[in-house]
């Protein structure tokens, strides 16, 4: 695939997209080989692997995060490449919204705060930044938390929290890496019907990296980075079990 040939209107794409790090002892090792991915806005793509295959790094390039050795990223229509560090930061911040394994929120700002912060980054008045925000924690069901600390919510809340903060800037795609791996199975499942009641909700493109294959059977595609690269696959073709945790 070419980069003339990514499609009209694609919310994020990776076009022949190559990773190599140079190991301790200077030896290189490839991890992506030419991996090719088109996510149209609304989209729903699970990414699969054995552990180490490359499915973070790929996720890292999607967002601009990390940049690869060979091939270019996309998003909306922009050529990562074209960007210097200040611009990708921009466009990251704005387009991309990412929920990890573990919330990563800032223990000592509030719920509300939290969520607020990305979209006082972009320049936005307090009061545009807590309207958005309020909405946002009352459609994922934490009205009750504004005012909480992280401390003093359950795992399952946290992750809530990560969800509408990556929302808050209405990102063109979301990006998740194992968002239920650091969660009890009954957590997982209700916050499965979140991200994709949030995609249903807002067209939000979705890209997620998982182990959980009862959350990759529900995706509209599944992919499975083998040999660097990105291949079609469907659960019954993989030696993964059918349902696991994380």
């Amino acid at each position: 695939m070419s980069d003339e040939r990514v499609e009209e209107g694609a919310a994020i794409a990776a076009i022949g997209v190559h990773k190599t790090y140079v190991g301790g002892d200077g030896s290189l090792l490839e991890v992506l080989a030419g991996a090719d991915l088109v996510v149209q806005p609304g989209e729903t793509v699970a990414i699969i692997g054995e552990s180490g295959s490359g499915k973070s790094t790929l996720l890292h390039l999607l967002g601009g995060l990390d940049r690869p050795t060979k091939g270019s990223v996309w998003i909306g229509g922009t050529r990562l490449a074209n960007l210097d560090e200040d611009a990708t930061s921009r466009i990251r911040n704005q387009s991309i919204g990412f929920v990890f394994q573990f919330h990563h929120l800032l223990r000592e700002f509030t719920v509300l705060e939290n969520v607020m912060i990305p979209t006082l980054i972009t320049g936005r008045t307090a009061a545009q930044a807590r309207d958005r925000a309020r909405k946002l924690l009352c459609d994922v069901g934490l009205e009750g938390r504004l005012e909480h600390k992280p401390s003093q919510l359950s795992g399952g809340e946290q992750q809530r929290v990560a969800v509408a903060r990556a929302l808050v800037n209405e990102p063109l795609a979301l990006l998740a890496d194992e968002p239920s791996g650091n969660l009890d199975p009954g957590t997982s499942d209700r916050l499965h019907q979140l991200l994709f009641t949030v995609n249903e909700s807002y067209g939000t493109a979705m890209v997620l990296v998982t182990h959980n294959m009862h959350l990759a059977e529900r995706s509209g595609r599944v992919l499975e980075v083998r040999g660097g690269q990105l291949v079609p696959t469907t659960l019954e073709a993989t030696e993964y079990p059918k349902r696991s945790v994380g």
